[in-house]
């Protein structure tokens, strides 16, 4: 039940929100530059707070475990080699496209009560040079987190099904904003150049070198030529692992890449489809237990080339 407007949050929920904005509220702060995390680079791209209640759009808890393994995969190198040569023959975009269409799995907080709740939602988002365009989330109705069986294979809602429209946003010129305004050329020079203006180091860690490319991915539909350069890429920052084949929670199989973060504290997973070498997920989960986020929570789960699959 959601707090009154005016009712005064309780110590735990402060505690809650505060956490969470201090992680999130920062990638709000940097949405409407960067679209981080997401195909929605305005409002909901991040931390909304309400009557102390916090909504985390590119986030999931409570999700459960990935589908049953499928096969070993022995490496980085192994995984990337491979999606090379799917990527070579398999159907994709000509050329780096101004739009993108996310399916996420989310939480709801209220940070009167603490009350958790989950609902899958689909973002879009196509933009112009002048960063005019057009954005939208449509939700699932929410829902109880603790099935995490039944809410880790929840529908991703369309227009067609009985999904929510959040946001209906057009986007005027000037509204959205990222320094990647123009299509990024094929060659690793030209992605590394891409990655750099989004924040990653010029000798970055794996998982640095992930949080831009989960940045250029809210943003951009790229050619397969460009998967298999940022692929590259992921392998040789040096401190990537391979995570054994699986499903993603669309029924794709995928190869995995893991990355750490610098702390420890969280770890990123990359999914490359065992199909089409093309990436087409990322999954973040807690690594360091804290009082409120146990070891293994999903902190995060998106994933791309969704187009036919949802609703």
């Amino acid at each position: 039940m959601r707090t009154l407007r005016d009712a005064a949050p309780t110590p735990e929920a402060l505690r809650a929100r505060d956490r969470i904005v201090r992680t999130s509220a920062r990638r709000h702060r940097r949405a409407l530059a960067l679209g981080w995390a997401s195909g929605l680079a305005v409002a909901t791209a991040g931390v909304v707070i309400a009557a102390f209640v916090v909504i985390v759009p590119p986030t999931t808890a409570r999700a459960g475990a990935p589908a049953a393994l499928l096969a070993d995969i022995t490496s980085p190198a192994w995984i990337v080699n491979q999606a090379a040569k799917n990527l070579a023959v398999a159907p994709g975009p000509v050329e780096p496209r101004r739009d993108v269409q996310t399916a996420s799995w989310n939480f709801s907080i209220n940070g009167g009560t603490g009350e958790l709740k989950v609902f899958t939602q689909l973002s879009t988002l196509s933009w112009e040079a002048d960063g005019s365009g057009h954005a939208t989330n449509i939700n699932s109705p929410e829902g109880d987190p603790d099935d995490a069986a039944w809410y880790s294979h929840l529908e991703i809602p369309d227009e067609h099904t009985d999904g929510v429209l959040v946001d209906d946003l057009p986007l005027a010129p000037g509204d959205f904003l990222t320094p990647v305004t123009d299509p990024p050329a094929g060659s690793r020079a030209a992605i590394q150049g891409a990655l750099e203006s989004l924040g990653m180091p010029s000798t970055p860690s794996a998982f640095e070198v992930v949080t831009a490319v989960t940045t250029l991915f809210g943003q951009w539909t790229l050619t397969n030529e460009q998967h298999a350069r940022v692929l590259e890429i992921i392998r040789d920052a040096g401190d990537a692992t391979a995570v054994p084949r699986t499903l993603d929670r669309l029924g794709r199989p995928i190869d995995g890449l893991r990355v750490v973060s610098s702390d420890g504290a969280v770890s990123d997973v990359v999914f490359v489809s065992a199909d089409t070498g093309r990436i087409i997920g990322m999954e973040r989960t807690v690594v360091k237990a804290d009082p409120l986020l146990p070891t293994g929570t999903i902190l995060g789960y998106q994933l791309w080339d969704v187009e036919g699959l949802v609703g």
